[in-house]
């Protein structure tokens, strides 16, 4: 349990520090270096940094011992006036070795005149220019990342057709991004020789790492494409419904190279939503395994493809050489497959399409209905690769992780992002919740590491990095779904308080539209701005922009040339979902992307859900994840909460109800007492005036393919749970 936070460092006593798991003789040395580094300053903020840049704080310390000083340290910020406290700070001196500073560095001076200083103090400035010079800005990114061109561009970006709304980019360029990926790149030090791909088999994880070099890479994703050549026709659509492996990769990329279209089915999907998918992208064929494997179970896949589709189906074997199960009649074995492929050259002559040539369908995690499928062309890995250079500062030779899955939009992001950046794509066969990823990720020597929210929970929850080295890390990364800032600080401290860049954005945007950056302070759940290139407003309720370094809350508005934005959808208007209804600003019209955020004191950026996430308690609105930041601190036997708002079916005021995930699913508890301290907690933390209606303990939350909370679907639930109380 931890201890008491005091009202500063100053305040904290040896036996705060005994409670918080330090033995005696330690905690006196230790309590010593922080009355020391207290003393450096009167400022919190820059009390914190002397903490962290002294390293008094370890991995290896108890959690409650790195809560115990954090909330201490910032127990008297005022976030009203100042903001989110920062607990990262850029160095001057490093941020000059980033890829950005860098860049900044050589060009600064050029496109800013006197006005740049450094790459810290001009990051600002320099933001402001990529999104009002995006030819330049992307231009200049271009020579950074693996990308070849057939024939060159004539443009980088041309408005002159006032029907498309989000400009054309890359007018007449040719390429194949697939062999970008698996070219030597002398700029970024790659060679043939060079890892490529590092990985581990679940179960194995005492096991060397297994590695392939790029050429290998490149001949297994050539001998694939030579197979696919002598089963299907250019432009035919191929799925994938399987983990995200070497083998879902090297057929990912060999789709591509032949001139084939991906389309990303998740392999958690159960069988009507596979078939959903296939039939809305109109897939001809399905790459598939056998079985999933998690620890010592097995769990069926390929039954599933088959009770979903008729389409011919490819099976690979999750583990060996040899299938579990018999393929239908149609169906093919992965050996036999790759069969195919013999006797053809060893070598394959890539397939160049325009920019803007279909490569890889997605879909929206959509609960009604079919989900929106969304076109990625060869412009969106580019613009994945520009954002992961410039956010996450990923560097050739870097060991880039984001346990993932490629039937959602952060399959294919890692995957370009660490091929165009020249770094090492590592993949864990196995799932990422237990103590086995986490080891991986030491034994790899992984220095990005993406996350999403709920994972970094459960290796909390379980401790599953005790013993385990991960100062390796350089840069952690987080998306999907609301940080928790607690969490968040134990992620960060188990490598010595390295940042985490909070990522939002869209399958439909191939990137995010707001993020960290290293070049900017960096708060816990918090994103210090818009990404490069990018430009927003925040809407008022009648659609008016505010000013923009005026703190306030609204829906998000994003200016519509947005390189690798699509411009299209398969199944739906593009016009209606993204343009529909919202204002002009500045001449164009802003596409829509239906976040809720907040911009607060000190220009850091909060989301607050959805749009349909919002609610009006008592005449306030708030937001759903406002209300779960602080409901998950409420009772430490809680792994996390959701917020709702139930309209009574007599009318009235919305109610605010919070359902609730334990980590100890078979403990007893007190709905009561919880009810009550989550009232507490919000009326202490939020607002006095917000009163919780309704409490209840659920196994678990309904989530995406993506892991996104289905807030909407528990709302539902429970309305038709309390209307089938009244009858009773």
């Amino acid at each position: 349990m931890a201890a008491t936070a005091r009202g500063s460092l100053r305040e904290i006593r040896q036996s705060d520090v005994e409670a918080a798991g330090l033995a005696t003789a330690d905690a006196g040395r230790f309590l010593a270096a922080l009355h020391s580094a207290a003393a450096s300053s009167s400022d919190a903020a820059a009390v914190w940094a002397a903490v962290v840049a002294a390293g008094l704080l370890r991995p290896e310390h108890p959690h409650a011992l790195h809560q115990l000083v954090y909330y201490s340290a910032y127990a008297g910020w005022d976030r009203a006036a100042r903001g989110p406290p920062p607990y990262w700070f850029p160095s001057p001196t490093d941020c000059k070795q980033t890829n950005l500073g860098r860049v900044m560095e050589e060009i600064g001076p050029q496109v800013l005149g006197s006005s740049y200083k450094d790459p810290i103090s001009s990051f600002n400035l320099f933001h402001k220019f990529s999104v009002e010079n995006q030819e330049v800005y992307w231009k200049m990114v271009l020579k950074t990342l693996s990308v070849k061109f057939l024939r060159e561009p004539k443009s980088i970006l041309d408005t002159s057709d006032q029907s498309k709304k989000g400009g054309t980019w890359f007018q007449g360029a040719v390429l194949n991004i697939a062999e970008c990926c698996l070219l030597p790149w002398p700029s970024q030090n790659r060679t043939d020789d060079s890892t490529a791909i590092v990985w581990r088999d679940e179960g194995l994880d005492d096991c060397p790492v297994n590695r392939m070099s790029l050429k290998e890479l490149r001949t297994r994703v050539m001998t694939v494409a030579n197979a696919l050549d002598t089963m299907f026709q250019k432009g035919d659509r191929i799925a994938i419904d399987m983990p995200m492996t070497c083998n879902a990769v090297i057929v990912y990329l060999a789709i591509i190279l032949g001139g084939f279209v991906v389309v990303s089915i998740a392999d958690s999907f159960a069988p009507q939503e596979i078939g959903t998918r296939m039939r809305v992208s109109n897939a001809k064929a399905n790459f598939t395994q056998d079985f999933i494997i998690r620890g010592r179970k097995k769990f069926p896949l390929y039954s599933r493809v088959m009770e979903g589709t008729s389409s011919k189906a490819i099976v690979i074997p999750a583990t060996g050489d040899c299938l579990g199960v018999t393929p239908r009649d149609g169906d093919i074995s992965w050996k036999d497959f790759l069969s195919r492929a013999a006797g053809r050259s060893s070598m394959y002559s890539p397939v160049y399409q325009s920019a803007d040539a279909l490569i890889n369908i997605l879909f929206s995690s959509g609960t009604t209905g079919d989900p929106k499928a969304i076109p990625w062309t060869q412009l969106c890995p580019i613009r994945c690769g520009a954002d992961t250079w410039g956010h996450l500062d990923v560097r050739p030779r870097d060991i880039g992780c984001w346990p993932t899955n490629l039937g959602w939009v952060m399959g294919p992001i890692i995957l370009f992002s660490c091929f165009l950046t020249g770094a090492t794509l590592a993949l864990y066969h196995g799932s990422p919740l237990g103590r086995g990823f986490c080891k991986f990720v030491q034994d790899a020597r992984v220095n990005v590491l993406g996350t999403v929210p709920s994972l970094v929970k459960s290796w909390k929850s379980g401790n599953l990095t005790e013993g385990l080295d991960w100062t390796k890390i350089r840069v952690l990364a987080t998306t999907g779904e609301a940080s928790d800032i607690d969490d968040n600080l134990w992620l960060s401290s188990r490598a010595c308080y390295k940042p985490i860049v909070e990522c939002c954005g869209g399958t439909e945007l191939a990137s995010s539209y707001i993020q960290g950056s290293l070049l900017q302070p960096q708060a816990f759940g918090a994103f210090s701005g818009a990404s490069m290139s990018t430009g927003f407003v925040i809407l008022d309720e009648q659609g008016n922009s505010y000013p923009d370094d005026l703190p306030c809350a609204g829906e998000v508005g994003l200016f519509p040339l947005y390189f690798g934005a699509s411009d299209r959808l398969l199944n739906a208007d593009h016009n209606k979902v993204y343009f529909d209804g919202m204002p002009i600003y500045r001449g164009r019209q802003l596409r829509r992307h239906g976040d809720i955020i907040q911009r607060t004191v000190g220009g850091y950026y909060i989301v607050q859900g959805r749009a349909d996430d919002t609610m009006n308690l008592g005449g306030i609105k708030t937001s759903s994840v406002e209300i779960e930041r602080v409901c998950n601190r409420a009772d430490e036997g809680l792994l996390e909460t959701a917020a709702v708002s139930i309209k009574p079916s007599g009318g009235g005021p919305e109610q605010l109800a919070i359902l609730a995930v334990l980590k100890d699913r078979s403990a007893p508890y007190d709905a009561n007492l919880l009810k009550s301290r989550f009232q507490k907690a919000i009326q202490r933390n939020l607002n006095p005036l917000f009163k919780v209606s309704y409490v209840k303990v659920v196994s678990e939350f309904p989530r995406t393919a993506s892991n996104k909370l289905l807030r909407r679907v528990l709302r539902d639930q429970l309305k038709q749970e309390l209307t089938n109380r009244s009858k009773l």
